[in-house]
Formats: structure tokens, sequence, C-alpha cells
């Protein structure tokens, strides 16, 4: 019996599929019918993925690298090298995409390839697999020709297809040259033949896909007024739509397509990034600032489009203050919610190599996110951490929109905000797994006793949340009792606590 090809890909959530290791399964060629996808998660235990693939007796590993898996692959490769040493394992993906700037994972690997791999992992399988001449460790693929790639989606199971996310693609490669992200090292944009893509979409929607999440890099490159209508023409209840868009660049005649798609069924993902002419001309990103406002009130108002703004702390050149200021400016053009990440040390990408002229210090460690910056340091940049996870908490998730309401009313929606940030951190040491009821409760606290809101009202509002929400009311008690500071509690262990309850 021939031995398998494994294809490993280890996903941020089981909600999300892989569709890199889909398409490099599906351009294997003649050996396709030997490979084998095994998908896990960041929060298996290693041991565990390792068993999965080594059950298959592989003859080759191929695993797809990415920031947010890095230090579980390399966990899993060496492993795997351990116990198998003869077994070759073929990294890809964007963590290995700089021969100069190589993560830990790599060091146990036999053959890295850089860039788009679907040609260049087949070479590599029959090479390997003909006994003849081995592989060069580490190869550069060309890009391939997108309309000579064979399509990945029969790769969907039934089950991907009712529960989880579906990747599909309409183009690579992005015309910007943004210095923190990886996209601007393709400066072409190319295309899947319309012709093809729409009938790959026909499948999967006559295959009872409902949800879509476009990988392109913008709503207007690789995605026409075709494929809007092709959706318009089949829409039907509980279908969704996710697209990414550069703001200052979008075409009314899209707009005009999405304003006859049903309220909140399609999201936008719009880059902005920093609204600091400065920052943005320092980091490539070349935008028209008026014309970005314009789109987001235009979207906002014209179309039922749910709204999904980027905003990136740490950018070169731009403080706490300058930061703050943009974030007000884009909380007035009232996105349904503004993600706020930290930058990251992307390998390959300008940013990494001219960290150290920037000022800019990264976590040496997955996701590589900034500690530090010219502009803002270590104990602001903790603070502004805490403000963005707070931020999706309380805003961004949904949960409370009235209390948030009266959180961010005033001149400024940052500082206020970040007034409230710290308090949290203040009375629960921790911005991360605060359950939801706890929640309102110390929203509740803050907005009465720090924004002397009366606890009627404040109660009121709550109330209604959670029944907007359709969760079961909470009691609130507002009398100062829900939050302990830190370091002032004497009470027991969860574990043993619970054992006692």
């Amino acid at each position: 019996m021939l031995k398998s090809i494994v294809v490993l890909a280890v996903n941020a959530r089981w909600a999300h599929t892989a569709f890199g290791a889909r398409s490099l399964i599906a351009n294997l060629g003649d050996l396709r019918n030997r490979a084998e996808l095994v998908e896990k998660t960041i929060t298996d235990r290693p041991v565990e993925i390792v068993e999965a693939v080594l059950d298959r007796d592989p003859a080759i590993v191929g695993i797809g690298v990415y920031v947010w898996n890095a230090a579980v692959c390399a966990e899993v490769v060496s492993m795997i090298k351990a116990l198998r040493p003869e077994l070759p394992v073929v990294l890809g993906g964007p963590e290995v995409i700089c021969r100069d700037d190589l993560p830990p994972v790599a060091k146990g690997a036999d053959h890295v390839i850089s860039g788009e791999a679907e040609v260049a992992f087949r070479r590599v399988c029959e090479q390997l697999l003909s006994g003849g001449d081995a592989p060069p460790g580490f190869i550069v693929a060309e890009p391939p020709d997108l309309a000579q790639l064979e399509p990945a989606y029969d790769l969907y199971s039934d089950e991907d297809l009712a529960h989880r996310k579906l990747y599909v693609e309409a183009s690579r490669g992005c015309p910007y040259g943004c210095k923190f992200c990886l996209s601007s090292l393709d400066e072409r944009v190319r295309k899947v033949p319309i012709k093809d893509l729409l009938s790959a979409l026909d499948i999967l929607w006559r295959c009872g896909a409902r949800h879509f999440k476009f990988v392109d890099r913008a709503l207007h490159f690789g995605i026409g007024p075709q494929v809007l209508e092709f959706f318009l023409e089949r829409f039907e209840e509980g279908a969704f739509l996710h697209f990414e868009l550069v703001p200052d660049h979008f075409p009314r005649h899209l707009g005009e397509l999405l304003a006859r798609f049903p309220e909140g069924s399609v999201q936008l993902e719009a880059g902005v990034q920093s609204l600091d002419p400065e920052v943005a001309e320092r980091i490539g990103r070349h935008q028209d600032l008026d014309r970005v406002e314009e789109t987001f009130r235009y979207l906002r108002w014209e179309t039922g489009v749910h709204i999904h703004a980027d905003l990136i702390v740490g950018l070169p050149g731009e403080s706490m203050d300058g930061f703050g200021a943009g974030f007000d400016r884009l909380f007035s053009m009232q996105p349904h919610e503004i993600q706020i990440g930290l930058l990251k040390r992307l390998r390959g990408t300008a940013v990494a190599r001219e960290a150290d002229g920037w000022g800019l210090i990264f976590n040496s460690e997955p996701p590589y996110e900034v500690l530090q910056s010219d502009q803002i340091d270590f104990r602001s940049m903790q603070r502004l951490r805490r403000f963005a996870r707070s931020f999706d908490l309380v805003f961004n998730n949904g949960n409370f929109p009235g209390a948030a309401a009266l959180l961010l009313h005033g001149i400024s929606p940052f500082d206020r905000f970040l007034r409230f940030s710290d308090w949290l951190y203040e009375m629960t040491g921790q911005s991360h797994r605060i359950a939801l009821n706890r929640l309102a409760r110390l929203l509740a606290l803050y907005l009465n006793t720090e924004l002397e809101i009366p606890g009627e009202r404040v109660a009121t509002v709550l109330g209604k949340d959670f029944e907007n929400a359709g969760r079961s009311p909470i009691r609130l008690q507002i009398d100062g009792t829900e939050g302990r500071r830190r370091g002032g509690s004497n009470a027991l262990p969860g574990r043993q606590r619970r054992h006692l309850d």
C-alpha cells in the first residue's frame, strides 16, 4: 500500500477552514489521490497533532506555518523528527517566506518553500517519491498562473459547508506598498478568471454553502459586479458574505450593488490602520482621508453592510495621543466595529527590516507583537493592549450597545474608554476571560460610581441590553461590592471554591 502525503493545517479556530492546504492537495496532479488533509487548531495538544499525522503512516508531511500557529508547529515538527527522523517535512506559508529570517520551526524541516507553493509542492513531492536527487533545502516558488491552478472547493466537506467558514479566492496580490503587510511583497494583482470563479461559487451554493469569506486584499481587485450580482440573484435568509475593502479606493458602482443586499448580510473589513497622514506616509499607506470618511458615511447610511474597521497600535512615529485622535475620528464615522490590533513583526516586510531605525521593539515569540516604539513606551503599550481587548468585549461584541453609548459619550471616546479600561484592569487584574454577567456588573459599577450616572438609569440600560440580546435578565447590585482591587482578596482559588460551593 502506498504511503500518503499528509498536508497538516493548524488553524486558529475550528470554524476556520484551511484554503491554502486544500489548494496544495488540489494541485498535486497524479499524486492527489494519495494526499490526506489533517486539520487541527492551535488549542489542540501538539503531541495529539503528531499522533494524528503519524497514524496516516505518511511518506511526506507538508505544513503551512503562519504567525498564529508558528509555536505549535515548531513543537509538532520537533516531535515528528524525533520519532521519524527519516520522514521528510516540507514547510510553507508566510512565516517561512524569508530565507534570511527563518523562525525556529524551519530548523527541523527538510525543505522550505517560500511563496505560493501549489506547483512547487507538487514538484517536491514528485522528487521525493521518485527516489532521485533530493530537492533543495530552500525553494523560492514562482507565482503560479491562477488560470492554470485546479480549484480546491470540492475539498470542502459537507460538515465544512454546513458549519464552518468557507474561504474563497478571486485574486492574489495587492498594488499598495504598506510596509507592515506581507501582501505588499507582490504588487501585481492577478485575478482568477471570472468564468471559473462563478462556476466554483455556483457549485458551492448548490451544495448548501451560505457563508463565504473572500480572502482578496480588497473587494474591488478581483470581485467585480458579476460576483455581487451572482449572490443577489440567489440570496436567501441566512446567507452571509465577507469582503475586505480599501476605503479610499472604493468604487461607487459596487456600493450601489451592496445596497441591494439585506441589512447585515454583508460585512466589509475596512483596513484604515492609521488616520495620521504623516504616519500613513511613513508606512507607505497613501490615503485620502476625506475619501475614507466619505466612503464610511456612504456605506453606513446608504447601504446595510456591516462595517468592521481596522486600526493598528504601534505604527512608526505614531504617539498615544496621535492614535487616540485617529480613533476618535474613526469612531465618529460610526463603523459597527473597530478592531484594534498591535503592530506585528511579519518576516520579509519593511517593518521587520527597519525596526531598529524606528525604535520598534517586538516580542521575539509569536505573534511578534510590538512591545515599545519610539513614541509609545512599554507601559503605555500595555495600556493600549488592554484598551483593545476591553473595547472588543464591550463594544465590538455587541453585547452592551446601550452601556457602551453611555461609556463613550463625550468629546473624546478614546479618553473615556481608556479610563474605563485602566479601571477594569485595576479592579480585576485581567482583560481576558471576564464572564459576561460579571462584566455587566462591573460596567454598571463604573457607570454609576465613576461617571455618576444614576443607578436606576444604568440598571435600565443594561437590562435592555440583555433583553435585546435574548439573554436571561441580570440582577444588578450597584453598591460597590462587585469588584475587588488587585491584591486585596483572600478568596480561595477557583477549583477549591467550586468544591466548597
